[in-house]
C-alpha cells in the first residue's frame, strides 16, 4: 500500500495530477478541495494517498491532510459510494461542511453534488452519522504553499471546464456554472471553486 507521497509536483490537470519521486511519475487522483492548495507545477508537494484496486485498474488518489483521506475511506464503506462519487463529494464540500450536513441531517445540500440522488443522500446521512466521530478537529500535512500557475483566462476556463466535466457534471450544467462566476483574471482552480460553490447553494 502507497500511503504518502512526497515529490515535486510535475503537472496538474484537475482531477489528475502527476508527482516526481526520485525519478519514478506517479499518477493520482485528487478532489478539488486538495487541487486549492497545491503550489505551481515544478514545487515540492507532500500528499496522503490512498490505493484502490480494480479488475481492469490500479488507481492512486491523492489527498492534502489526513483528514481528506479518512473522510474518502470512510465515503467507501457506504453502500454503493464509489471512489468517483466520493471524490465528487469532496470536491464538493469540505470535511467539515459535509460533517455538519450529516449532523444536521441535510440531505438537499448533498444532492447537488454530481452522482448523489435523493436515496444516497439519505444513505449517507444514516450510515456516516457515527463514523465522522472519528474525524475529529484532524491534524495532517498539508501541500507546501506556492504561487498559483497563470494561465490565460481562456485556457484557464477550458482547462475549468474539462475539471468539472470530469468530476460528473453535465455539459449543460458546466456551461451555465461557468456563465455565473466571474472567469476573467482567475486560474483554473479558482474558476473551479466558484463554480463549484455556485452549484452547492444554487
Amino acid at each position: 500500500m502507497i500511503g504518502f507521497l512526497r515529490g515535486r509536483l510535475a503537472a496538474k490537470q484537475p482531477p489528475q495530477l502527476l508527482i516526481d519521486v526520485g525519478g519514478v511519475g506517479y499518477e493520482v487522483e485528487a478532489p478539488m478541495s486538495t487541487f486549492y492548495g497545491l503550489p505551481a507545477a515544478g514545487a515540492e508537494v507532500s500528499l496522503f494517498t490512498h490505493l484502490v484496486v480494480r479488475e481492469d485498474a490500479h488507481i492512486l488518489f491523492a489527498f492534502g491532510t489526513e483528514r481528506e483521506r479518512k473522510l474518502f475511506r470512510e465515503l467507501l464503506k457506504v453502500s454503493n459510494v464509489g471512489p468517483k462519487l466520493a471524490l465528487s463529494l469532496l470536491s464538493g464540500m469540505s470535511v467539515d461542511a459535509f460533517m455538519l450536513c450529516v449532523e444536521a441531517e441535510d440531505a438537499d445540500t448533498l444532492v447537488r453534488i454530481p452522482g448523489v440522488g435523493r436515496k444516497t443522500a439519505e444513505r449517507l446521512l444514516i450510515e456516516m452519522r457515527d463514523r465522522i466521530k472519528h474525524l475529529g478537529a484532524g491534524s495532517g500535512v498539508a501541500p507546501m504553499p506556492g504561487r498559483p500557475v497563470e494561465s490565460s483566462t481562456g485556457a484557464a476556463q477550458a482547462e475549468a471546464y474539462s475539471a468539472l466535466i470530469a468530476l460528473g457534471y453535465k455539459p449543460a450544467e458546466v456551461t451555465r456554472l461557468l456563465r455565473a462566476v466571474d472567469t476573467s483574471a482567475q486560474t483554473t482552480e479558482e474558476i473551479i471553486r466558484r463554480a463549484l460553490q455556485a452549484a452547492t447553494t444554487r
